[in-house]
């Protein structure tokens, strides 16, 4: 079965996930963490693409991205992985392929799944059981979006604007979702949208001309429905009359 394109809407977020080959760590220590940052900022400024949110766990990365046009993603992300694995290999002495596969990405309706990828993204350490509050991991955007730190390469999206009148009151409204976390329905929609690729979100909301013949989620289950068999003016099967 051939595999599908990627589904893209121009200027829609893209949730990203790139992990390492057999679940292997990509990460080792806080020098392969900057200089993965490092890749990604310059990768950012040449391709036009904005960075909303990021977390970099020992195996895997997750990226919420936006850009206006469809090559640009891809562009990033191969600018990102050559670079970032050959500095990576020349480091640890090692050869060969680091990441399992190309990266996976899946549109985001924002009114509907925005925040929730934000906080996806950002309470991962704690999932993993890293961290007891997300806050005091130094490898993801959570920091900036607190107020804790300040990130100039991250952009934040209008519906994270629209948390507050004011850095405080978008700080302190980010903090009551974190510590609120995710339903588990909002996890499995997530988990299942960015492994698959499918739409994150009601396909209802997009034209049909903003993602051509490309499907918005699975196909349902079982066999389709039997057609009818034809039938002349007069009832008669023409099937069994031309027998």
């Amino acid at each position: 079965m051939s595999r599908l394109p990627r589904l893209f809407v121009s200027g829609l977020p893209q949730l990203v996930t790139q992990r390492g080959n057999n679940r292997a760590h990509i990460f080792h220590d806080e020098a392969d963490e900057a200089r993965y940052l490092e890749c990604l900022r310059e990768g950012l400024r040449e391709t036009g693409v904005r960075l909303h949110a990021y977390v970099l766990m020992p195996d895997h990365v997750h990226l919420l991205l936006s850009a206006a046009e469809e090559p640009a993603t891809g562009a990033l992300m191969q600018q990102l992985g050559r670079r970032y694995v050959r500095w990576f290999n020349d480091r640890h002495r090692r050869t060969g392929t680091l990441w399992e596969g190309r990266y996976r990405s899946t549109v985001v309706e924002p009114q509907q799944y925005l925040l929730a990828c934000y906080a996806y993204i950002e309470l991962n350490p704690v999932r993993a059981g890293l961290v007891a509050d997300p806050a005091f991991y130094a490898g993801s955007s959570c920091r900036h979006h607190l107020g804790l730190d300040a990130d100039p390469h991250l952009t934040d999206h209008p519906m994270f604007w629209a948390l507050g009148n004011t850095p405080f009151d978008r700080q302190a409204a980010y903090r009551r979702l974190l510590d609120a976390g995710l339903s588990e329905a909002a996890l499995e929609a997530i988990r299942f949208s960015a492994h698959r690729g499918w739409l994150l979100g009601e396909g209802a909301k997009f034209p049909r001309e903003s993602v051509g013949n490309r499907r918005l989620g699975p196909l349902p289950k079982g066999r389709p429905p039997a057609r009818p068999a034809l039938r002349t003016i007069s009832g008669k099967n023409p099937a069994k009359t031309n027998r």
